[in-house]
């Protein structure tokens, strides 16, 4: 057993795992986030995906003791209810969910996908969304959120990205 601090959503967590812990289950079970879904245990679905240090990864592949000193950032930690993010909004707006089980992994890969300064191109998001299945929407209205954001981000800052 081993102890393992990971700062997520910004508060300092230190639990003792077993080495062969995955992130996913340390979020879940030690952390209660339940909003980190279990979809696959073998990197396919994309369900279980975080921000580990600003970028996504598929929780499912980081061990706990990989992720020790880390920021990881989960769907809980980007907004609430009564204060969503942009991504999250523009989900709703788009109705870019239907049973809702890869939602919160769909909205940080798009974040990151944002991030990445990948979501004005239709085709680069469709890329780098190949990891993350979703078996009820078809995609498209996902793909329009994450263009929607995009946009709104690049009306929202000057040619050298900062804010207006």
């Amino acid at each position: 057993m081993l102890d393992v601090t990971i700062t997520v959503n910004g508060i300092p967590q230190t639990h003792t795992v077993e080495p062969r812990t995955l992130l996913v289950h340390f979020l879940r079970e030690d952390c209660g986030l339940k909003g980190t879904n279990v979809g696959c245990d073998t990197t396919q679905c994309g369900c279980c995906t975080v921000h580990l240090d600003g970028r996504s990864v598929k929780s499912c592949t980081v061990l706990a003791v990989q992720a020790d000193g880390s920021e990881v950032r989960t769907i809980e930690g980007i907004g609430t209810a009564d204060d969503m993010h942009p991504m999250q909004e523009a989900f709703r707006r788009h109705h870019a969910l239907q049973c809702g089980y890869c939602t919160p992994g769909m909205v940080m890969q798009a974040i990151d996908i944002v991030r990445q300064g990948l979501g004005e191109d239709e085709a680069a998001i469709r890329h780098a969304l190949e990891g993350n299945l979703c078996r009820c929407t078809g995609y498209q209205n996902i793909v329009d959120a994450i263009l929607d954001v995009a946009a709104h981000q690049a009306a929202s800052c000057h040619m050298d990205g900062a804010p207006r």
